[in-house]
């Protein structure tokens, strides 16, 4: 095939795989085509790594403590909604945690399934704040290349989810993430407040732990399908991202936890010498260590 038949032959591949799409999201926000989210990631990206920079090089970091706080209980809000609806519409109302297909149908349920499953998508971009809070205070060292890809990749790779396979088992690892989101986001928020709240910040060590449980969840619930002797899954392709994607996480946090916490190189300061240092995501110190 000649270099010059590549765009052709990508938009045939393209209009071919969009004729399987779950047309409940025909219309819905940002759902037409993957271009507009990838405007906005690319735009992400180089403000990370060019303008945003550029933009404080000369500047003072801002103070943002108004800011974070609202921003981060607003997550907490956010998340908490988003676990109602995932139990609501199938997690808790009968979903199996074992083979569990996507209803296509245009049942309550259903629907309902699928539109948490956009919103979810949509908090990715609302994420992507967690970097430019970060920039904006020139905390530049917790902005790691894992963190900006991790932001990247995951509202480009729901686009496809919510487009293609709104609901069933690959779910899962969403449901287990907004979990996770409210308790972390919590700790941010209170971490934010300042050093009047800093008592309350001992369980510090504890996040890395729950986000290694998650992953362990999401890896065993995932795993569960190369096991299955008959999963009718529609696009199997979903369930391999996020087997491998939930391995890679599992592997880094390990590694991160016998470091931090078996090694001892990397104790919260909350647990040093009694001191009240502050170590969330979003406070006035300390360093990120989230991955969603």
């Amino acid at each position: 095939m000649a270099l010059s038949e590549l765009p052709s032959q990508a938009l045939s591949m393209y209009n071919e795989m969009m004729k399987v799409r779950d047309a409940r999201t025909d219309g819905w926000l940002l759902m037409s085509s993957p271009a507009p989210q990838t405007v906005i990631i690319v735009a992400y990206i180089y403000f990370v790594v060019k303008l945003g920079p550029r933009f404080m090089e000369n500047r003072k970091p801002y103070d943002l403590k108004r800011v974070l706080v609202v921003y981060n209980f607003s997550v907490v809000a956010l998340s908490l909604y988003m676990c109602y609806e995932f139990i609501m519409s199938g997690w808790g109302t009968g979903y199996s945690f074992h083979c569990d297909l996507v209803d296509y149908s245009m049942a309550p349920q259903a629907v309902r399934m699928a539109s948490i499953c956009w919103l979810y998508y949509f908090s990715k971009f609302i994420e992507l704040l967690d970097t430019v809070f970060f920039i904006l205070r020139k905390k530049t060292s917790q902005i790691t290349f894992l963190h900006v890809i991790h932001h990247a990749i995951m509202p480009f790779t729901w686009w496809f989810g919510v487009r293609f396979a709104g609901g069933g088992m690959g779910t899962f690892h969403a449901f287990l993430n907004c979990i996770v989101h409210v308790i972390m986001y919590t700790y941010y928020g209170l971490s934010a407040l300042g050093p009047a709240y800093q008592r309350f910040l001992w369980w510090k060590k504890h996040l890395t732990s729950i986000q290694l449980i998650q992953f362990v969840l999401v890896t065993s619930h995932i795993g569960q399908y190369f096991f299955m002797k008959d999963c009718s899954y529609r696009f199997p392709i979903f369930i391999y991202i996020i087997g491998l994607y939930g391995l890679l996480f599992l592997c880094l946090f390990i590694n991160f936890w016998y470091h931090a916490y078996t090694k001892g190189k990397r104790l919260p300061k909350v647990l040093q010498n009694g001191t009240n240092g502050t170590n969330g995501t979003n406070g006035t110190n300390g360093t990120n260590h989230k991955v969603k």
